[in-house]
């Protein structure tokens, strides 16, 4: 048994995320890019669904209320525009 890359061994994820968007619903954990910040990866919490997007909130301290749009896909992709 092997561990994913950037684990140590005996680490795990401290986050369980739903990469299947035919069953997002609120308060899924989510992982999700904003293509100007490169390929890193977010974590963020769905507020709601909708058919063709999603209101992820990035459980920022700063901005408690703050909601974002992003696609309804697996990893959802934030616009900059949203997410900065």
């Amino acid at each position: 048994m092997g561990t994913q890359d950037g684990e140590k061994a005996g680490e795990t994820c401290p986050f369980e995320f739903n990469f299947n968007p035919e069953t997002f619903k609120p308060g899924d954990t989510v992982s999700y890019r904003v293509p100007e910040l490169g390929d890193f990866p977010f974590v963020g919490t769905i507020l709601a669904v909708f058919d063709d997007y999603v209101e992820i909130s990035p459980n920022d301290p700063k901005e408690p209320d703050k909601r974002m749009r992003g696609s309804r896909e697996s990893r959802p992709i934030v616009p900059g525009s949203e997410a900065l």
